[in-house]
C-alpha cells in the first residue's frame, strides 16, 4: 500500500492525518473470471460489503510508513530522517530484533469486527520489505525466527492465529502479500545499489536469479495456501509493478514516469502457473493481483479513494480508518459518521469497503478504532439488510438520496444526514420511480411510509413519530417493497 491524496471524498480526507500522501494509478479495465467457482465465490464475496484491512510488522514499532523508507526513492512520504542510507536500512531490518508484541488478542480483534458487521478480513503476511507475519520456511527473516524474541511466543505464528480467530467469527479470510521483496537477495541482489522500487538487476542478463525468485514468491505463497492456515477465500497480492510486460509496455512506462523509475522491465513471476496452482490447493480462491491489467485480478481495489461512479465489476475501496496503513503515534480516527456514509457511498455505487486499521507494536489497537467500529456495529445492527447482498441501482445518487436494489422486489432508499440535520418530512429520489403498489418502511421501528410518484422520481412522506425518533444515526434507511 501507498499513501494517497487524489480523488479523495471529503469524509475520508477529514479522516486522514496531516501527512504528505501520493497517489497510486489503477487501470480501470476489467476482465471477467471463467472459472465458475471462482464466479460463485465472487458473487459471495460482493455480498459482504464490508471488511478489514490490517498492516502490521516490525516497522510500527516506529510508527512510519510500513516498508517504504528503505526504497530509494526521493518521494516526501516516505523520506529516511537519517540520510545515510545503508545505516538507516541495517536499522530497520533490526527491528526484528525487538519485535515483540505480547499484548496480541485476535480474538479481542475479531470480536469487535463481527460486531461491526465485518465480513472479512485481509492481513499483511508480507509486505514489501519481505518480513513474513508466518512461519515460512523459506527464510529467516521472519516472525517465528529464533531471533525475533515474539518467536517463544506460542502464538508466534500470528497469520495462522489471526486467520483462526477471525474464522471462528465466522469471517472470511484474505492473505495480502507483496510480490515485490526487498529483503530477499534474488530481487535487490547487494552486488548492485537499489536506486528504486524495482528489481535492482537485468533479468535478462541474470535470468537464473530470477527464476529463483520466481521459485521463492511461489514457495512462500503456497506455504500459506497449503493448508496449514485453513481455508484462504482472497490471495490478495500488492506491488502491481512485478508484472510481465511486453517491450512497449516497458517503454510506456518509463515514459509516465519520466523516466524516474530506472530499473523498470518485464518481472514475469508466472501469474498464470502460480494462480493454477493456487486453486488447485484452494478451488475457488478469488485473487487479486492488483492493479495489473489481466484474468487475474478478479476485483479491482481502488486504493484511498471511492470512484465518482458506479463500476459495472467487483470493486473494493481499501481505505485507511485513521492514521496511516501503519500503526503511528496518537492516529486520528474517522468520525462514526463519516465511515458510515463511505460505507454508503461505496456500497450503492456497487463496492465493498475494505477499512484498514494498523495495530500498535505491542499488538493492541487504539482504543478510538474499537470506538469506530462498535459505533459503524451499532448502526449496522439496525440497517445491515440494505448493505448486504445489494447491488447497484442507478441513478444511485441524487444530493442526499442514495438508491440500491437486493434481488427483484426490494430496493432500500438512503438518505445521508448532516451533523445535526433532522429527518426531513419528506425525501425525494430523482430518476425513478415506484411501480403501483410499493410499500415503505423503515428498518428498525416497522413504520410504513406513505409515497408519491412525480416527474421522473419518487417522494417518501416521513411520519413524524419516525422524525422524531429515528432508529439510527447517521444514515436514514427505507425499505421499499416493489
Amino acid at each position: 500500500m501507498r499513501w494517497m491524496r487524489a480523488c479523495l471524498p471529503a469524509v475520508v480526507v477529514a479522516a486522514l492525518f496531516a501527512g504528505p500522501l501520493v497517489a497510486q494509478d489503477h487501470d480501470e479495465r476489467y476482465i471477467p473470471e471463467s472459472d465458475p467457482l471462482v464466479l460463485r465465490k465472487l458473487e459471495e464475496w460482493q455480498d459482504l460489503k464490508f471488511g478489514l484491512l490490517m498492516h502490521w510488522g516490525p516497522y510500527s514499532q516506529w510508527g512510519i510508513v510500513e516498508s517504504w523508507s528503505i526504497c530509494a526513492e526521493d518521494e516526501g512520504w516516505c523520506r529516511r530522517k537519517n540520510p545515510d542510507y545503508t545505516e538507516y536500512k541495517k536499522q530497520y531490518e533490526a527491528l526484528k530484533l525487538s519485535f515483540n508484541p505480547i499484548a496480541f488478542d485476535p480474538e479481542k480483534w475479531a470480536a469487535a469486527a463481527r460486531n461491526a458487521g465485518m465480513k472479512y478480513v485481509v492481513f499483511t503476511t508480507k509486505h514489501h520489505d519481505g518480513f513474513s507475519m508466518f512461519d515460512t520456511k523459506l527464510t529467516d527473516y521472519r516472525i517465528t525466527d529464533p531471533e525475533c524474541p515474539f518467536s517463544v511466543n506460542p502464538r508466534a505464528n500470528v497469520t495462522k492465529e489471526i486467520f483462526r480467530a477471525f474464522r471462528e467469527q465466522g469471517l472470511w479470510t484474505g492473505a495480502y502479500f507483496s510480490k515485490p521483496d526487498w529483503h530477499s537477495e534474488y530481487y535487490w541482489w547487494p552486488n548492485f545499489a537499489t536506486p528504486d522500487r524495482h528489481v535492482n538487476y537485468s533479468i535478462t542478463d541474470y535470468p537464473e536469479r530470477w527464476e529463483k525468485f520466481v521459485e521463492f514468491t511461489h514457495g512462500q505463497i503456497m506455504e500459506l495456501l497449503g493448508g496449514d492456515y485453513g481455508t484462504i477465500d482472497i490471495l490478495w497480492l500488492d506491488g502491481g509493478w512485478v508484472r510481465k510486460m511486453t517491450d512497449d509496455e516497458v517503454l510506456r512506462s518509463r515514459m509516465a514516469q519520466g523516466n524516474k523509475m530506472t530499473r523498470v522491465q518485464s518481472q514475469d513471476i508466472r501469474m498464470d502457473e502460480l494462480v493454477a496452482k493456487a486453486r488447485q490447493a484452494q478451488p475457488g480462491l478469488i485473487v487479486v493481483d492488483r492493479a495489473v491489467y489481466g484474468k487475474n485480478q478478479n476485483y479491482l481495489t481502488p486504493e484511498n479513494r471511492v470512484p465518482e461512479k458506479a463500476l459495472p465489476y467487483p470493486w473494493e475501496s481499501c481505505i485507511i480508518a485513521g492514521g496511516g496503513w501503519a500503526w503511528v503515534p496518537d492516529p486520528k480516527f474517522m468520525s462514526p459518521r463519516e465511515a458510515v456514509h463511505l460505507l454508503v457511498d461505496i456500497v450503492v455505487k456497487g463496492g465493498n469497503l475494505l477499512l484498514n486499521i494498523g495495530p500498535a507494536p505491542d499488538g493492541t489497537w487504539p482504543a478510538e478504532a474499537y470506538s469506530l467500529l462498535e459505533e459503524i456495529g451499532r448502526w449496522m445492527k439496525v440497517n445491515g439488510e440494505a448493505i448486504y447482498g445489494t447491488r447497484a441501482l442507478a441513478p444511485h445518487k441524487d444530493g442526499k438520496s442514495c438508491i440500491t436494489r437486493k434481488g427483484d422486489d426490494t430496493w432500500y432508499l438512503y438518505y445521508m444526514a448532516d451533523e445535526g440535520e433532522q429527518m426531513p418530512a419528506a425525501i425525494t429520489m430523482n430518476g425513478l420511480t415506484l411501480p403501483a403498489g410499493a410499500k415503505v418502511s423503515v428498518p428498525g421501528s416497522g413504520a410504513v411510509c406513505r409515497w408519491k410518484n412525480g416527474n421522473g422520481s419518487f417522494i417518501v412522506s416521513v411520519p413524524q413519530h419516525v422524525r422524531n425518533r429515528p432508529s439510527s444515526d447517521y444514515v436514514w434507511v427505507f425499505r421499499i417493497e416493489i
